[in-house]
């Protein structure tokens, strides 16, 4: 016969059972990857490293960042893809991929069905900035369109690489304006800012971020930006929405995890993301490198997918490009 004592120990082991099963089901593996599609060092990688640090001990034990390079970024998505769903990978990567790519390309190997959004992380939005081969009396973006109009044999602007947003935003002004501007596509923005500087092109579209070392009186003066307001890294200078061009172009970087996660670890991944964004440090970090913090549910995220989808679809089909030509 089981004595008391045994059947209360009993009783308590079996109403203990159910408890543990869930900790451990809502608590990811010890080693947690953050991937990423970008090399070191550039201002999406070191986010992503602040970022690690914070999830790290509120997440998961060990978090690290993991760059996968190749395929313009898609080698990323797909290693994400293919990751267990739980818990363990996360990937970081620019709404591009989502928002532009899906109408630019004729074909990809992944689809959004393949991601779980997670959280919005941050806002990047572009600048177009003129520089010394352009007159100090063209002063806004209306000014540069005139000036462009009376010198076509010097109206051309950089990009960091063709079919990105900041490309795509001036080919979209030069149709809607009816300016014929001519660009030049670069491996990044840090060449392509050289140029401006030294006066081989006449303006250059790019992260604020990566223009705001370079502003100077009587050298590389920001002429418009992209975003539904004004930047506060740069207040004093007007959206493109405001000199007429009706398009918003703004960028973001967005926290996934792949598709069949648990709720309970999405749950657990998001309070502890938003936590993270939350930080002082952090957020002054992301300023620094030209990013505005920003984070959100994974619905909210979602639907921000289909807001930009939904803008760049019009435009990559006005502007009739596609990244195979």
């Amino acid at each position: 016969m089981q004595s008391r004592r045994g059947i209360l120990l009993a009783g308590l082991s079996a109403a203990c059972a159910p408890v543990v099963a869930q900790s451990t089901a809502s608590a990811p593996p010890a080693l947690v990857k953050l991937l990423i599609g970008a090399p070191p060092g550039g201002a999406g990688d070191t986010f992503l490293r602040r970022l690690a640090d914070k999830l790290r001990g509120s997440y998961a034990p060990n978090v690290v960042v993991e760059n996968k390079t190749g395929a313009a970024g898609q080698i990323a998505l797909m290693a994400a893809r293919e990751a267990s769903p739980d818990g363990s990978t996360l990937l970081m990567t620019p709404s591009t991929f989502f928002s532009v790519y899906p109408h630019s390309y004729s074909k990809l190997p992944y689809t959004t069905k393949d991601f779980e959004p997670l959280s919005l992380l941050a806002y990047t939005n572009f600048g177009l900035a003129v520089g010394p081969q352009v007159p100090e009396s063209v002063k806004t973006f209306k000014d540069f369109l005139a000036w462009s109009k009376g010198n076509p044999d010097k109206a051309t602007y950089g990009s960091p690489a063709p079919g990105s947003v900041p490309h795509l935003i001036v080919a979209a002004a030069s149709q809607h304006f009816g300016v014929p501007l001519r660009h030049v596509p670069y491996r990044g923005s840090v060449p392509g800012i050289q140029d401006l500087r030294g006066g081989q092109i006449a303006a250059m579209s790019s992260p604020i971020g990566a223009l705001l070392p370079h502003i100077v009186p009587g050298g590389v003066r920001v002429l418009a930006v992209t975003g539904s307001g004004r930047s506060t890294l740069l207040p004093q200078v007007p959206t493109y929405q405001e000199q007429g061009l009706p398009i918003i172009g703004r960028e973001w970087f967005g926290l996934f995890l792949p598709a069949g996660v648990r709720p309970e670890l999405l749950a657990r991944a998001n309070t502890a993301v938003r936590q993270a964004l939350q930080q002082p440090d952090l957020i002054d970090a992301a300023t620094k490198l030209g990013l505005e913090v920003a984070g959100s549910s994974g619905a909210e995220l979602q639907e921000l997918i289909r807001q930009d989808s939904k803008e760049w679809e019009v435009w990559v089909k006005r502007l009739g490009f596609t990244a195979e030509s």
